[in-house]
């Protein structure tokens, strides 16, 4: 089957993502500038997660490009990272709200962690429909990143109750090495 309804539901989705993110901030009371210094914690939760989900979207387009079709598998696969993503939003409203709290941290990180891991069987269930001869495996052959982004987020998990700063610290910073776009998949398709 085609991929467009696949792409367009995956759009969507995350396009109110973003929506439920940016509505769970709340204009402040007061109309002087001190008064937005209560707003950090929210800003800056929600700017990490706006940058994660824009991240996995332009990622996801990546990956879709490089494809010709998909199937059943490949659907609730889809439909399993869309689960994860969809809870960003709540992760996120729970960080900012407990000001970067361990229990809220640990929840950040454990999201952030399925999503990953949701995205590897995305990843794969296209590799297997497509065969280790296509464009898509070959590109993906060596995920360093995903991998050190995997154990980046068990050790912010881990560190979670011990220093939440630090392990919100090693979320950003995964969310910087993902900043640039994967380009692996954008040079095989120009071979």
């Amino acid at each position: 089957m085609g991929k467009g309804r696949l792409e367009a539901f995956s759009d969507g989705v995350i396009a109110i993502i973003i929506t439920i993110m940016v509505l769970e901030m709340k204009v402040p009371e007061g109309g002087e500038w001190a008064d937005l210094r209560a707003l950090l914690p929210t800003f800056l939760s929600y700017v990490l997660s706006f940058i994660y989900v824009g991240i996995y979207w332009n990622n996801h387009h990546h990956l879709l490009h490089a494809v010709r079709k998909v199937s059943g598998g490949v659907l609730w696969a889809n439909l399993h990272l869309l689960f994860w993503l969809s809870l960003f939003p709540f992760a996120t409203g729970w960080l900012d709200e407990n000001h970067f709290a361990n229990a809220p941290t640990a929840a950040y990180g454990f999201v952030m962690l399925m999503a990953s891991v949701a995205w590897a069987i995305l990843e794969n269930r296209l590799v297997v429909l497509h065969g280790n001869a296509s464009v898509l495996a070959q590109a993906t052959g060596n995920d360093w990143k995903g991998k050190l982004s995997t154990l980046g987020y068990l050790a912010g998990i881990g560190l979670s109750f011990v220093s939440p700063w630090l392990a919100n610290a090693i979320y950003a910073a995964i969310a910087l090495v993902w900043f640039v776009p994967d380009r692996r998949i954008e040079k095989r398709l120009e071979e």
